[in-house]
C-alpha cells in the first residue's frame, strides 16, 4: 500500500544459506535476514509508488553486518487518449495541442521498469547507512538507461542524485501516470542534505542542491553557469506513521548575461510549500501539497516544460525577471482490504503574468488542470495491476481551452 513502509520484518531471523558458505558472503530472501538489515532496510524505505520494493534476494556476509539487494520491477502500460490528446508518453497538460486533428491515440510503454543496486549496514564510524542508485530505461525514443538515484545516506545525512527537499514524497497520490499531478511539485536533484531526527514527533531537514536554470531567452539574454546553489529546507511534524503536516521553502539565485549589459547579472527566485497527509479512519487516507513562488518553474510538474525558470522583461532591455507561479493538488484514498485501494486527485498548475510578460504570446500556456481516479489491486506480494482515468484541461493567456481524456491500464513485477 502506498505511504506505508514496506513491511520486510519475520519474528523468525535464522538464515537460509543458498549459496556456499565457504564463501566470504551468503545469499538470503529479504525476510531470512538479520534483524539490523531488515530494521535498515524498512527504515529506509522511500514512501513513493514508483519507488521499488525492498529486493527479494541478498547477499550479506557471515556475520549479517551487510546486506547488497538487487532489485527492481519491470512495469508495462497500455494508454488510450479519447476527446484530445496529450502529445507525449505522460499526461502532462501542457502538452495539450493548442490545435490537433488527431483526437484518438493507443500508446504502449515499458520504458519506466526500473533496476537497484542496494547496500546497507551498520558501522561505528558511519552508524546505519545506505548505498543505493537506481535508474530506468526513459531515455528519450531510444529507451537508452538513465539514472534515478545515486546517493549515499549515514548518520541523517544524503549526498548525491536523488529527491529534492522542495517536495514532499510520502504526500504524492498513487498514480499509473508516471508523472504524476501537474501542480505537484517532484524533482531530482544532485544535493547534500542533512535531516535532524531528535525531538519527538518532530523532523528538520536542510539542503544544497545543484542549480538547473530553465528560461526563455532572445538575441541579447543568455542563460549562463550557475554562480550559486539552490537551498531548501524543511520543518515536519508527525503524529502516527501515517500523518504528517509539513512546510518548506526553497532560496535560488538565477544567473544569466546579456549582450547590452556585457555582464552577468543574476535574478533572485523562491518559493514556500505546504503538505500534509493523515488518515481519517483505517480505510480513508487525505493527501495533498501546496507550492508558491517565483522562478520554480524547474520544480513544478507542467511547469518544468515550458522554460519559464526566468524570461526576458518587456520593461527593461538587457533584463530578465521571475515570473510568479502556482501549483497544488488534493486527493483520497480508500482502502477496500489490503490487496486493494481506490484513489482520486485533483491538481492544477498555473503561470502568472509580470510586467505585461507575455507581451507577443497569446497562446502561451497560462493554467493547467489535471484529474485522475484509479484503483490498484495487489495480485500477489509481487504483481500489481491498475486501471486509471484521466482528464486535463490547458488554459492559455488568450483564455482558449484545449482538454484530453486518458485510460490507462498497468501491469508491474517485482524482483
Amino acid at each position: 500500500m502506498r505511504r506505508r513502509a514496506v513491511n520486510v520484518c519475520s519474528p523468525r531471523t535464522k538464515k537460509v544459506i543458498i549459496e556456499d558458505e565457504s564463501k566470504g558472503v551468503v545469499m538470503v530472501t529479504i525476510d531470512k535476514a538479520g534483524d539490523e538489515i531488515i530494521r535498515i532496510m524498512n527504515e529506509s524505505q522511500l514512501p513513493y509508488i514508483h519507488d521499488p520494493q525492498a529486493p527479494r534476494f541478498l547477499l550479506m556476509d557471515k556475520q549479517g553486518k551487510f546486506a547488497l539487494g538487487i532489485g527492481g520491477y519491470v512495469r508495462a502500460t497500455a494508454e488510450y487518449d479519447f476527446g484530445g490528446i496529450v502529445d507525449n508518453i505522460d499526461f502532462i497538460p501542457a502538452y495539450i495541442p493548442n490545435g490537433s486533428k488527431i483526437k484518438n491515440q493507443f500508446q504502449m510503454d515499458a520504458s519506466t521498469s526500473t533496476i537497484f543496486l542496494k547496500l546497507v549496514g551498520h558501522t561505528r564510524l558511519l552508524g546505519d547507512f545506505v548505498v543505493y542508485t537506481a535508474g530506468n530505461f526513459r531515455d528519450g525514443s531510444n529507451k537508452g538507461f538513465q539514472l534515478r538515484n545515486a546517493y549515499v545516506s549515514f548518520r541523517n545525512v544524503t549526498v548525491g542524485y536523488s529527491y529534492g527537499g522542495f517536495m514532499d514524497l510520502a504526500a504524492m497520490p498513487s498514480t499509473i501516470d508516471y508523472q504524476g499531478p501537474n501542480g505537484a511539485a517532484f524533482y531530482r536533484s544532485t544535493q547534500l542534505g542533512y535531516t535532524y531526527k531528535g525531538l519527538k514527533n518532530f523532523r528538520f531537514h536542510a539542503s544544497i542542491e545543484a542549480p538547473a536554470v530553465d528560461g526563455t531567452t532572445n538575441s541579447d539574454l543568455s542563460i549562463a553557469q550557475q554562480r550559486m546553489p539552490d537551498f531548501t529546507a524543511y520543518a515536519q511534524y508527525g503524529w502516527n506513521s501515517r500523518s504528517h503536516f509539513r512546510v518548506g521553502g526553497l532560496v535560488r539565485s538565477m544567473t544569466y548575461t546579456s549582450e547590452e549589459r556585457d555582464k552577468a547579472s543574476a535574478v533572485t527566485g523562491y518559493g514556500v510549500q505546504a503538505s500534509t497527509t493523515f488518515s481519517l479512519t483505517k480505510k480513508w487516507q487525505v493527501f495533498g501539497q501546496a507550492t508558491y513562488g517565483k522562478g520554480i518553474g524547474q520544480y513544478l510538474n507542467d511547469i518544468s516544460n515550458l522554460n519559464v525558470d526566468i524570461v526576458p522583461g518587456p520593461e527593461k532591455e538587457g533584463k530578465m525577471q521571475a515570473l510568479p507561479m502556482l501549483g497544488w493538488f488534493a486527493g483520497l484514498q480508500y482502502n477496500i482490504c489490503p490487496k486493494v485501494f481506490l484513489s482520486g486527485t485533483y491538481s492544477t498548475s498555473r503561470l502568472y503574468s509580470d510586467h505585461g510578460y507575455p507581451t507577443d504570446e497569446p497562446a502561451m500556456y497560462r493554467y493547467g488542470q489535471y484529474l485522475v481516479a484509479n484503483m490498484f489491486w495487489s495480485v500477489t506480494p509481487n504483481m500489481q495491476v491498475g486501471a486509471e482515468y484521466l482528464r486535463g484541461w490547458r488554459t492559455n493567456f488568450d483564455d482558449a481551452t484545449h482538454h484530453a481524456n486518458r485510460m490507462n491500464l498497468l501491469v508491474q513485477y517485482s524482483f
